[in-house]
């Protein structure tokens, strides 16, 4: 039985029967539903009954009441994702401020703005629970994942400020003598403001004369709301020459930019289509300033199974190519005219970027190098003395002669075994120390593949992934047949987006709790530093903490990240990130603090990561079981008495099963037959990384019905349960993963939604291979695309559209994202994961 459960009898999971009548409650905080139970059982141990009066949470959902059949629950009976989605945008109509401790912001599908009033945004921290368990052993009972999902450099929109940059002068940020935590709104300035008592260790520590301001009859500084470092959550410090490396102040980063000219690469067109895209781009490299040129300098290098350099100093008439064949000891060639300034030399580069096509053209050389190439980026960016980029364009599996080389490993036989967590794992050591190696150097790897074939990602993604670099993957790139526009997109972004080089990330963290263990694309040369070769603005780290000593109700829980780094005009600066919650010494205080997106991305992370020491169904099940021993706690501790045949879950948590069942059906966990290696492998790493918001709509995708009411208003229409059964045959459907947009369109749709949406008529004349959708003189076809371009720009990735003719082939992938029904891998249905799961939480009560 795929899917990790129980053999089926009587129906989904077990025998079922039909609800209990009427609800246990509604209480405050909890939601009762009439999903069916397993076989009837005992009743469960007496439960502690809480007093609804002193509870100020919200009452309890009333659902429609469940179809009395035998064996079928009615779907619109449980918990409904669209439900709780539009009941969070109803009422978070005002500003969030940050100003209340613990205060949980609303969802990410919310647009919302935010007030900086001393924590942080949540568009940079979210957290798991903003009520944390007072001790470790409640933290234990109560299984919540305690993590914050922290974002450093996250864009904010127009209308919310970014974080102000403060100088404290040539001593540099001021800090606390003991733990090292910077000036933040939870110091206490105390002996008439001469010295600070530390929020993080209570260590008092001395005020700089330079630094001292009197206080108010309050006890605050008068200057307080002066200085951002004393009212925000969110701040830059100017760093000295003491935070940088060797005390010496840093060079400006360079770009590099390595592409394979290969037979494959060359005959895709890949080459041509990046050489003619570089030129343009390069007048868009990063800047803090848009009306200052960019300081950062670029490199070129081509390579099969040897190296090509690449002199493009200003002086010269054309450029000069120098070549490196022994690929076993990797050089740089030249130090003089290889990093140029972009402005200086664009005359010279821009006749490179045209000869280079032309000069491969004729290429018969199947065999390439990877190790190498990154070996070559790391020399140069040693040579010029500075951190920065290496952007990699790449077809093949290296199996060239050289450091680095990899054979084809893919044995679909070794799904499913005890022995497929080893094709997670790199094939080789050899990128692991050079990863290393990259971190030590600021020297970041971005890694764009257009494999035909097998690659193996698991290995070559090693040095992105450690070095805080992004992976992208276009699988049967053809320039002929039109699949460039992701492609190019996605390297416009990289190539223009706010990015620091060299960081390090250290997360401090009040007296009682500490971070213990760390997720995404980084390195880790100890326990506590994080340390990134390269950090932009979509890269999330995740924290996980746990308890070394009691926490207390009254000062609640503090968490600092500061983030040292480059900036791309050159400037050491430190990024800090505050934010404190509330502790709690009753479980129903926790229970109605927390936040679901957010531990699913912490639980998608740790599963994913678990892969590659675990075999699949083992990392499934301990899923199942850690949230069937989230949700058992609080109906034993927190739930008012109720019948054993009542599913009853906690108002904020009612999602957890279904979000929960999408990860487990995920392709990491679970892969469809045509699901290769490499894919997983590449959604391994990238979900590794990613934030709340695009894990939510990865997980659980938005899918919007498209009728000619809908679109009138400049509001989006509300969006549909992922159901197949929800789709009308007549109508015409949005669907976003946040990696793919779907246009489904029913074999029955309206002629006038046609003709508005294709400029036909007829369903047959529509061309499901089209990517891009007509442009009409039409108020609904204009507004589509306007839907289309605005969810493009929501996301770190752009998603090529996909028309989806209802009944063709194209159909079995669009399905594969309607996430509530029963997958064809054999992953559950919404309906029958729910009475799985509510047959564990009776198991673990009984």
């Amino acid at each position: 039985m795929q899917g990790g459960y129980p053999p089926q009898q009587n129906g989904a999971f077990g025998q079922v029967r039909g609800p209990q009548p009427g609800y246990a409650g509604p209480y405050p905080g909890q939601s009762n539903y009439g999903a069916p139970a397993p076989a009837p059982a005992p009743a469960p141990p007496a439960q502690k009954r809480l007093d609804p009066d002193a509870i100020p949470s919200p009452q309890a959902s009333d659902l429609p009441a469940v179809q009395k059949s035998r064996h079928r629950i009615d779907p619109d009976a449980i918990p409904s994702p669209i439900q709780v989605i539009e009941d969070d945008k109803a009422k978070s109509t005002e500003p969030f401020t940050t100003g209340v401790r613990g205060q949980a912001p609303p969802l990410v599908t919310t647009n919302f703005q935010v007030k900086d009033q001393g924590n942080a945004s949540p568009r940079f921290i979210r957290c798991t629970a903003y009520n944390m368990p007072c001790t470790s052993d409640m933290a234990k009972q109560s299984q919540v994942p305690l993590a914050a999902v922290i974002k450093p450099l996250a864009t904010l929109p127009p209308d919310e400020t970014p974080p102000y940059l403060v100088d404290h002068g040539e001593g540099g940020p001021i800090r606390c003598n003991r733990c090292k935590a910077y000036m933040c709104p939870y110091m206490q300035f105390i002996e008439g403001g001469r010295r600070f008592q530390c929020g993080f260790c209570s260590c008092v520590t001395e005020v700089p004369p330079h630094y001292f301001q009197h206080l108010d009859h309050t006890g605050k500084r008068v200057d307080c709301y002066d200085r951002p470092e004393l009212s925000l959550g969110s701040y830059e410090f100017l760093a000295t020459v003491d935070y940088c490396k060797n005390n010496k102040l840093p060079q400006p980063p360079a770009f590099i930019f390595l592409i394979d000219v290969s037979y494959n690469a060359v005959k895709s067109g890949m080459v041509s289509i990046v050489c003619q895209e570089l030129k343009t781009l390069l007048d868009y490299l990063p800047r803090e300033n848009p009306d200052v040129d960019s300081v950062v300098r670029v490199g070129f290098v081509t390579y099969n199974k040897v190296l090509h350099f690449y002199n493009v100093k200003s002086s010269l008439a054309q450029p000069q190519m120098l070549v490196v064949s022994d690929v076993s000891d990797m050089f740089v060639p030249l130090l003089d005219g290889f990093l140029v300034n972009v402005n200086e030399s664009r005359m010279v580069i821009e006749s490179l970027l045209d000869q280079i096509p032309e000069m491969f053209a004729d290429t018969r050389e199947t065999e390439t190098v990877f190790g190498p190439v990154i070996q070559a980026g790391l020399e140069a960016l040693k040579a010029a003395d500075c951190a920065g980029k290496l952007f990699i364009f790449h077809t093949s599996l290296p199996i060239a002669e050289a450091p680095g080389k990899l054979k084809n490993r893919e044995d679909k036989k070794l799904i499913g075994t005890d022995k497929e967590k080893s094709l997670f794992q790199p094939q080789v050591g050899f990128y692991g120390s050079l990863a290393k190696e990259c971190v030590a150097q600021g020297c970041c790897v971005d890694l764009f593949l257009f494999p035909n074939q097998y690659v193996d990602v698991a290995t070559l993604g090693v040095v992105p992934v450690s070095t805080g670099g992004s992976i992208y993957k276009y699988t049967y790139f053809q320039v002929k047949k039109n699949t460039h526009s992701r492609f190019l997109n996605d390297l416009r972004r990289n190539v223009q987006k706010k990015v620091g080089f060299d960081a390090v990330m250290r997360v401090r963290t009040s007296t009682g709790i500490r971070a213990t263990d760390f997720f995404g694309s980084f390195y880790m040369s100890n326990t506590t530093d994080v340390e990134l070769a390269g950090l932009d603005c979509d890269k999330t780290i995740t924290v996980e903490f746990r308890h070394d000593d009691k926490l207390s109700e009254e000062t609640g829980a503090l968490m600092q990240c500061a983030v040292l780094y480059t900036s791309c005009s050159g400037q050491r600066r430190l990024r800090i990130h505050n934010m404190a919650v509330n502790c709690c010494s009753q479980l129903a205080d926790l229970y109605r603090n927390c936040e679901t997106d957010t531990i699913i991305n912490f639980f998608s992370k740790y599963a994913f990561r678990s892969v590659l020491t675990s075999p699949t169904k083992t990392v499934r099940d301990s899923l199942v079981n850690q949230c069937a021993q989230i949700l058992a706690c609080y109906r034993k501790n927190c739930a008012s008495p109720s019948s054993a045949g009542q599913l009853i879950l906690p108002e904020c948590m009612k999602l957890l099963p279904v979000y929960l069942n999408c990860v487990l059906k995920s392709d990491v966990l679970l892969p469809g037959a045509d699901v290769s290696l490499d894919d997983r492998a590449y959604l391994r790493q990238l979900i590794s990384c990613m934030d709340v918001t695009e894990s939510h709509v990865f997980f659980y995708p938005r899918l919007l019905p498209l009728a000619h009411t809908s679109l009138e208003c400049d509001a989006l229409p509300v969006a549909v349960r992922d159901s197949e059964e929800r789709l009308s045959k007549g109508g015409v459907y949005l669907l976003e993963t946040g990696l793919h947009l779907f246009l489904w369109v029913g074999a029955n749709a309206q002629q006038e939604l046609l003709i508005n949406v294709f400029g036909t008529p007829s369903f047959s004349q529509i061309d499901p291979n089209m990517t891009s959708l007509p442009v009409l003189d039409n108020p609904f076809s204009q507004r589509l695309r306007e839907i289309i371009d605005s969810f493009r720009a929501q996301r770190s990735r752009y998603m090529k559209l996909m028309v989806v003719k209802q009944e063709d082939k194209a159909e079995l992938i669009f399905r594969h994202f309607l996430v509530e029904d029963k997958s064809a891998s054999g992953g559950a249905s919404y309906v029958d994961f729910l009475c799985h799961m509510h047959k564990e939480i009776r198991q673990l009560l009984s």
